[in-house]
């Protein structure tokens, strides 16, 4: 049973209640404000009970009848995804998708390379090479992203 995606035109977490939020939906279970507190590195309850309060009447998040909140929409992060309670940047999922495909072109290319004809082993290398460049530049670009979202985290 998944969570319906609110619409990302509406979608403007960031800060503070993105980390509420993430650090919510990471518990995968009922949160309070002394819990988000802790888990935020908040300076005080009231001040994570704000955020709480702001996440329940975006729709984010619901509260339940001992005054915990849980997760009751998944928010569209720009430029992420959601794998389970884990957000992942799209750059890594893609990243994951070309290593993937690569071993596989790899392992074919290995049990066919004997048999085959040069034009097949010629278009399978051509493939393998497209195919690592793929990997390389999306790699690349998601180590670029991830440094600029830590330096931005210092800053």
């Amino acid at each position: 049973m998944g969570l319906p995606a609110i619409d990302p035109k509406n979608d403007d977490l960031e800060g503070i209640t993105l980390k509420v939020y993430l650090h919510a939906v990471k518990k995968g279970k009922p949160v309070g404000p002394r819990d988000v507190m802790k888990g935020v590195n908040l300076s005080s309850p009231s001040v994570a009970y704000r955020h709480l309060q702001k996440l329940e009447d975006q729709g984010y998040l619901q509260k339940n009848d001992y005054g915990e909140y849980m997760v009751k929409r998944k928010a569209q992060i720009g430029g992420h995804v959601w794998l389970g309670h884990r957000l992942i940047h799209k750059m890594w999922l893609y990243s994951l998708l070309f290593l993937v495909l690569l071993i596989v072109e790899l392992f074919v290319l290995f049990i066919h390379f004997s048999i085959e004809t040069l034009e097949f082993k010629v278009f399978f290398l051509l493939l393998t090479l497209i195919t690592g460049l793929a990997l390389a530049v999306f790699t690349i670009e998601g180590l670029l992203q991830s440094r600029r979202k830590n330096k931005n985290k210092i800053e």
